[in-house]
């Protein structure tokens, strides 16, 4: 699977595996396992996930090169007082010197005091690329304002069901550069037996959620799908054998419905 370029110069692979919701212990260790087993080679964790330590640990176990897994975490809201040391905190649980992305999970009223420290500590090191999460198109104009770093990453809910709803972000997005990376793109299961999804997964041989992967990775955003269960985790990877045509990307472009299963940050100003 080819790898996707960032604005800083460093390449992401645009399939990562999630750990939202993946409770701390074994069953965390077990999935990070089975999903770098499986050849994902990007896993996404997060402050407030409660599972670094755990992350950590599978990757170690894994035996796989350090340096050959693309490792994200998040600044959680309640540590924008101190975010240099929550990034250390981060660290420490994950027995690493660097993470390859560290985004800020929210975009808090201290937003952009805490980017100006993000920068400082991806020009240490100790972030190797910096982005933002939840971060809407008037989010990102603030910031465009305020910093001349541009975010290397915006991680956001995104689906065929959202897409439209988020034009406006996806549009800017691009225009500056920035990777879009797409958590809860299989709807959390809300929308696999959707009939436009079905005709197509049928006609291709496929999951309907592989169709939903496809499409992301066809318009160049990273997919971050998330599973506990072996199967479904081996299965989302299993990309590499079929393609969308022009004319089922266009039949998902246009399902949006506005549907979110998470966070809405629309209405944070």
């Amino acid at each position: 699977m080819s790898v996707f370029e960032l604005n800083d110069g460093r390449r992401i692979p645009p399939l990562g595996f999630g750990t939202f919701r993946l409770p701390a212990g074994r069953q965390t260790r077990v999935a990070v396992l089975t999903a770098l087993a499986a050849g994902y080679r990007h896993i996404d964790t997060a402050t407030v996930y409660g599972n670094e330590r755990d992350v950590g640990v599978a990757i170690r176990e894994s035996g796989i090169p350090r340096d050959e897994v693309w490792v994200t975490t998040k600044l959680w809201n309640s540590d924008h007082n101190e975010p240099l040391a929550a990034l250390e905190t981060s660290l420490a649980k994950l027995g690493l010197d660097r993470v390859d992305l560290w985004l800020m999970h929210w975009p808090t009223s201290q937003r952009l005091k805490s980017w100006d420290l993000m920068v400082e500590a991806r020009d240490s090191g100790l972030a190797a690329s910096i982005g933002v999460s939840n971060f809407l198109a008037p989010h990102l104009t603030e910031l465009f304002r305020h910093s001349a770093v541009v975010p290397a990453v915006n991680q956001i809910e995104l689906s065929p069901f959202l897409l439209g709803t988020r034009a406006d972000t996806v549009r800017l997005c691009q225009e500056r550069g920035v990777i879009i990376e797409a958590y809860s793109p299989l709807t959390k299961g809300a929308r696999l037996n959707h009939p436009a999804l079905v005709r197509i997964a049928d006609r291709l041989g496929v999951s309907t959620a592989q169709v939903l992967l496809r499409w992301c990775l066809q318009h160049g955003f990273v997919a971050l799908p998330r599973s506990s269960k072996p199967d479904r985790i081996r299965t989302n990877i299993d990309l590499g054998g079929f393609a969308l045509t022009e004319a089922d990307v266009q039949t998902l472009d246009a399902l949006d419905e506005g549907l979110t299963t998470g966070w809405d940050p629309s209405s944070v100003s």
